[in-house]
């Protein structure tokens, strides 16, 4: 199994980029990790925010394969701690064949057609984070998944 992570938009603040990266090359220890990046969608001046929306969700949706297993992250999902969300991993690799697939949608969320793909939703906080910031924050915190399931001291209880 693979685990995906498609984003919309560009990381491109320079701390953030070396944040993900470090994070990036530490989880292809564990597992095999790739991180798609949707270009934003141009002239969004003239859309409005459900148009911008279905315009993302096009391109998200071009992205994934048959058989992809497709979890959005998303304010209003479910809740997990760090442990829960390694079992949760866990499971999810003895279950998905192919690809486990993260996304992180644009400034307004979702579109109504990749709500409907998707099999599950996660939420990293109750609180709102930028696209920027919450690429690394979900990185970091698959990869502190990898370490609890290998018992290794990146996590402490």
């Amino acid at each position: 199994m693979k685990i995906g992570l498609i984003v919309i938009g560009k990381t491109d603040t320079d701390y953030f980029i070396k944040a993900i990266d470090e994070y990036k090359n530490r989880l292809v220890h564990y597992i095999p990790f790739e991180m798609e990046i949707i270009p934003d969608i141009k002239n969004v001046k003239n859309l409005s925010e459900r148009q911008q929306k279905e315009k993302e969700g096009e391109s998200i949706l071009k992205a994934l394969r048959p058989g992809d297993y497709i979890i959005l992250l998303d304010e209003k999902g479910k809740e997990y701690t760090s442990v829960q969300f390694s079992s949760y991993l866990e499971k999810k690799t003895h279950t998905i064949p192919k690809r486990l697939i993260f996304i992180i949608g644009g400034p307004y969320g979702f579109s109504d057609a990749v709500y409907k793909a998707a099999s599950e939703k996660i939420s990293l906080s109750k609180m709102t984070f930028s696209h920027q910031m919450i690429r690394l924050i979900f990185i970091e915190q698959l990869y502190r998944a990898m370490t609890i399931l290998h018992n290794e001291p990146y996590h402490h209880e």
